[in-house]
């Protein structure tokens, strides 16, 4: 009888343990859970302007494009192979829809410490030798490819200007072949600026990006 009371007193005694370990562990999950997690702009959002340094050495905000009905905002930088197979596609978008109101903004968001070869003076000298008709920005401090939710280069964001507010309106690829423009059959962010200057519903507001990493210091 005494080896049965000592028993069962031990069984109380470890259930209640398990019980207060389970409730630590919850507590702790819903920590973690309540932790801010800062995620990228989806399609509908409104973009927050930004203000960095052109390759001109002029800072360059969206709000300083006064006519623009709205923009085809691009992270892309000078070393991704990807990147550079689509540079003469995005200097053929910016001749083509910033007199219709949608210039191109590129973007660089990688860290020059990580790869040098992209560099400011590099993204001087790369505009210069491509004819950049477009700025060619330096997130500098990379806080701005983060809010976008950029993850590639090249990685395309349309905006319109809505009631003085630049909403996202497609995220994505630039088409649907990054290697060869000849054998492209989907145009996907030509398509969303199209719609946009007709006034209609983007009809593929979404698509994956295909590049390189954002380099970002460790």
């Amino acid at each position: 009888m005494k080896n049965f009371k000592i028993i069962m007193t031990a069984l109380i005694v470890g259930l209640g343990l398990l019980s207060f370990t389970a409730k630590d562990q919850d507590k702790n999950t819903n920590q973690k859970e309540n932790v801010p997690v800062v995620k990228g702009y989806e399609v509908g959002d409104e973009a927050a302007d930004f203000k960095l340094k052109n390759i001109d050495g002029k800072m360059v905000s969206l709000s300083d494009f006064k006519s623009a009905k709205g923009f085809i905002v691009i992270f892309t930088c000078n070393h991704c192979p990807y990147a550079k197979k689509y540079e003469d596609r995005i200097i053929e978008l910016d001749k083509k829809y910033k007199a219709q109101g949608y210039p191109v903004i590129a973007i660089n968001p990688n860290d020059p410490n990580v790869q040098p070869e992209d560099g400011y003076q590099q993204m001087i000298e790369r505009a210069k030798q491509k004819g950049f008709t477009f700025p060619y920005l330096v997130d500098d401090g990379q806080k701005i490819y983060p809010q976008y939710g950029a993850t590639k280069t090249p990685h395309v964001f349309v905006l319109k200007k809505e009631n003085g507010k630049n909403i996202v309106k497609y995220i994505g690829a630039i088409d649907n072949n990054y290697d060869n423009p000849n054998d492209v059959s989907e145009y996907y962010a030509q398509d969303a600026v199209n719609a946009l200057i007709k006034g209609e519903p983007v009809k593929m507001t979404k698509t994956v990006a295909i590049g390189c990493t954002i380099k970002v210091k460790k």
